[in-house]
């Protein structure tokens, strides 16, 4: 949201200047793939992707070669700023592997999620080059802890989700590419 004053300084009779708030989109892109779902849990992912993206979703489901009793499918979406973290509270409660990325914007950073049943949700925030970026007060906070560095280094940029999703991301390659654009 823009904060756009009214232009007029010269007021002298005591009342506050008016403020005109505007709402401005900002647009970007970003990609979620599914990684591991259940077929019968298939219907539930296109539902709360589509209540996100505001229109009816149809994923192109694959089965998932790291374990065939499951599928993926991958889709990259054009929407407005925030829209992969939307995307992350609505799929986080379903017993599925996925992430979620959304491109840096003129007005955000970056982000990148990952959420798998057995580590929970991971999000970081990322550079222009996908990156992921670990603020300061984190990095302090890591080193006051008295934990294991090289550990909790390694949780601030993901490892752990990284290591479990490897082999699910490997087995997707070459997964066909759906677009969603959002709505509204």
């Amino acid at each position: 949201m823009a904060l756009l004053g009214s232009g007029n300084r010269s007021r002298t009779s005591g009342k506050a200047n008016l403020v005109l708030f505007l709402e401005v989109l900002v647009r970007t892109r970003g990609v979620l793939y599914v990684h591991s779902v259940m077929p019968a849990v298939t219907p539930h992912v296109e539902w709360a992707v589509a209540s996100v993206i505001g229109e009816a979703v149809r994923l192109d489901w694959l089965p998932q070669p790291a374990l065939p009793s499951l599928l993926y499918a991958e889709a990259t979406w054009l929407g407005e700023s925030g829209t992969a973290g939307r995307l992350v509270s609505n799929l986080r409660g379903w017993p599925i592997r996925f992430e979620a990325t959304e491109d840096r914007s003129a007005t955000n950073d970056g982000e990148r999620f990952a959420f798998t049943p057995s580590l929970g949700l991971f999000h970081a925030m990322t550079a222009a080059n996908g990156d992921v970026v670990v603020p300061e007060n984190r990095l302090r906070q890591v080193l006051e802890s008295g934990t294991d560095v090289a550990t909790a280094i390694g949780r601030l940029l993901g490892e752990p989700w990284d290591r479990e999703l490897e082999s699910f991301r490997q087995a997707g390659d070459g997964a066909p590419v759906r677009w969603l654009h959002q709505v509204g």
